[in-house]
């Protein structure tokens, strides 16, 4: 191996590049090239940086922009359950209250259904549809969309 190697340096293209490196001016110049290159390399890399910082940094300020929106929003519906309208609409339907004056009447389900009218087209075609399973009732509303057919109510 070591054989090898002095063949190597023995060479005439290697000897003649060992004499351009004991040249002064030579070895300057890759040194300097050398230099160039690093500092080239590392501008790059700065600049990679940099973008990649500047990217991260729109879309933080995105996510910003996004929770002050969200936040404003919760401000509105805040002012909104704190509001007058909200709470008498609120009070109306979860504890049955009403203004001074109102009356409250309930009437039973039998007697109110016992004064209502059937629609006009309605038929007993409806009730066969209703005792259809889901999926079934769903094909039929399909088809009854595209050959436009009034829905069955």
């Amino acid at each position: 191996m070591l054989q090898k190697i002095k063949q190597l340096i023995n060479t005439s293209e290697i000897k003649t590049l060992l004499n351009r490196f004991q040249d002064i001016r030579f070895t300057g110049q890759v040194i300097f090239v050398l230099v160039i290159i690093l500092i080239s390399w590392s501008g790059v890399k700065a600049i990679q940086l940099n973008y990649d910082l500047q990217q991260q940094i729109l879309k933080l300020n995105e996510q910003i922009k996004i929770q002050k929106l969200i936040n404003q929003n919760i401000a509105y519906q805040n002012q909104y359950y704190s509001s007058k309208q909200y709470l008498e609409l609120s009070a109306r339907q979860n504890f049955g209250l009403g203004n001074a004056g109102e009356t409250e009447v309930i009437i039973p389900k039998n007697v109110a259904l016992s004064y209502t009218v059937a629609m006009p087209g309605a038929s007993s075609s409806n009730t066969k549809s209703t005792n259809l399973p889901s999926w079934d009732k769903n094909l039929q509303n399909w088809f009854d969309f595209f050959l436009h057919k009034p829905l069955k109510t």
